[in-house]
């Protein structure tokens, strides 16, 4: 694996997907407090030539070359780097001259330059763009993100409603969720009523899967996921989970403890749905009982129903494993 280009890694939105690094370690927009790769070592907010565009051509090239040799597929090339990808001054270029590899192309971005019209006009260029939206309060907002300090929150929020209103591709949001920051229900109703502007193809809500930047920093409970759910589900369709589920959730196994976890880990299911999944595959509530007796899946009320999700990963050893995860953060930031 070369230093631009890596994988494919399976990923539950784009399928196989190929990473491009287009930045170097860690040269960001932002310093937020969870970010699973460590703290920014550079901040800044210019955009810049950090690889000359053909040389980011040629190392996605060269790898796709070999992953079709081995009899492998690809189904996204993805911009998904050590840093803010539209830092990138070549990305509109570099998107250019990938696009007859015969893959979509996918960018992930933090959306801090979006407020740009030269960054809209790069991310225009992409089949598959997810923007980062965790807060959309102003405290909140520099609390959780701790942006460099020139940028600002309405440019950007502006900025967003401008590229999702040109876009003609499939627009994602994504949500970081953390315990004391952003799970209140006061400042999730407020992104869930700008996302709506946005109209996304998909928003998705997650959690950090490996150490944070601050060891302090906690990912929000499972009640408090569930609440961002039911919230963002009101006025949005195609609400999903990111929550470190490796894998087709969809898929059928025909392992009914993997295929509840598989749909859990996506979104909460209701009581009465569960049962119905369980008496389509012939089984009982035992199953449920066990798994949460397995410390699997976890029971939440909301609104006086019950939803069963899938729990989280197991924070204590997620800090033990601090030096294992780190060495495959950017392999596992697309899932």
């Amino acid at each position: 694996m070369n230093s631009i280009s890596y994988g494919p890694v399976p990923s539950r939105r784009l399928g196989r997907s190929l990473g491009i690094n287009n930045i170097p370690p860690k040269i960001c927009t932002y310093a937020c407090v969870y970010c699973q790769l460590g703290n920014t070592i550079n901040m800044q907010v210019d955009r810049t030539t950090f690889y000359q565009a053909e040389e980011v051509a040629r190392a996605v090239t060269g790898q796709v070359r070999k992953v079709k040799e081995r009899g492998e597929s690809v189904d996204y090339l993805t911009f998904v780097s050590d840093g803010e990808p539209t830092l990138d001054a070549n990305l509109g270029e570099e998107i250019g001259l990938l696009k007859p590899l015969d893959a979509k192309i996918a960018v992930i971005t933090n959306a801090s330059l979006i407020w740009h019209g030269d960054v809209r006009e790069d991310l225009g260029k992409a089949d598959w763009v997810s923007l980062k939206i965790d807060a959309v309060s102003e405290e909140v907002w520099h609390q959780i993100i701790r942006p460099h300090k020139s940028l600002e929150l309405g440019a950007i929020l502006e900025g967003m409603r401008n590229f999702a209103s040109t876009f003609k591709g499939e627009l994602t949001t994504e949500t970081m969720l953390i315990q004391d920051f952003n799970d209140n229900s006061e400042e999730l109703e407020k992104i869930a009523h700008f996302l709506v502007k946005l109209k996304p193809n998909k928003a998705y809500l997650a959690i950090p899967t490996r150490p944070p930047a601050r060891r302090e920093i906690r990912a929000a409970a499972e009640s408090a996921i569930n609440i961002a759910y039911q919230a963002f589900s009101e006025r949005l369709s195609g609400v999903e989970y990111l929550i470190g589920y490796e894998g087709n959730a969809f898929a059928s196994t025909g392992n009914i403890k993997n295929d509840l976890l598989g749909i859990t880990s996506v979104h909460p299911m209701r009581e009465e749905a569960v049962i119905e999944f369980l008496e389509k595959t012939g089984n009982d509530w035992t199953v449920i009982e066990r798994l949460i007796e397995d410390g699997a899946l976890v029971e939440l009320e909301y609104q006086g129903k019950k939803f069963y999700m899938r729990k989280l990963p197991d924070r204590a050893q997620a800090k033990s494993s601090r030096g294992s995860k780190l060495a495959e953060g950017r392999n596992k930031q697309i899932l």
